[in-house]
């Protein structure tokens, strides 16, 4: 759906639903040759739609004890010190700063924080639509592991995840 063909539901404040949501995530290990996916549970967060649609904004929180790849040794160490050290950083958090949007592509610019390191993530928006008071959407990007001082298992554990959002939310 292109970006100008969106139908945008009404300026306002629309919360997150956990259970409806789902962060999906993908990435490659043993030196690239295996692929490993998954999913993180959505703790909390809000879309607020503004008017203009450009001044939009979302913010969330992701649980990181949630992380889950159907490997329980995996998801027990991806969740240790070594990688994302879930007593210290029990959350990652995402706000956007900008809504960009062409006739044929929108893109939301934030900043993710993992383990207390903040970098630029864009966002890359697939579809929003509404009905009543509600509102979905998909989105991707991808992030560099290495990006947020988490480097345990160079060639081992895949550096780059692919990020899949779905997201349902209500006012």
């Amino acid at each position: 759906m292109a970006a100008a063909d969106w139908s945008l539901p009404a300026a306002g404040a629309y919360e997150i639903d956990q259970a409806a949501s789902t962060v999906r995530f993908a990435a490659r290990a043993m030196f690239g040759l295996l692929p490993v996916r998954g999913t993180f549970a959505i703790g909390h967060g809000r879309i607020t739609v503004a008017d203009p649609a450009e001044e939009s904004s979302v913010q969330v929180v992701v649980e990181t004890g949630s992380f889950e790849s159907g490997n329980r040794q995996r998801d027990d160490h991806v969740k240790s010190a070594d990688y994302l050290d879930v007593t210290r950083h029990p959350e990652i958090s995402f706000r956007s700063h900008v809504l960009e949007r062409s006739a044929s592509e929108a893109a939301l610019h934030g900043e993710l924080t993992v383990c207390g390191v903040t970098q630029p993530v864009v966002v890359a928006i697939g579809r929003v639509s509404h009905e009543g008071n509600r509102v979905t959407a998909t989105g991707t990007t991808t992030i560099d592991r290495y990006a947020f001082g988490i480097t345990k298992g160079k060639g081992m554990t895949g550096r780059h995840l692919k990020i899949a959002l779905d997201v349902v939310a209500h006012c």
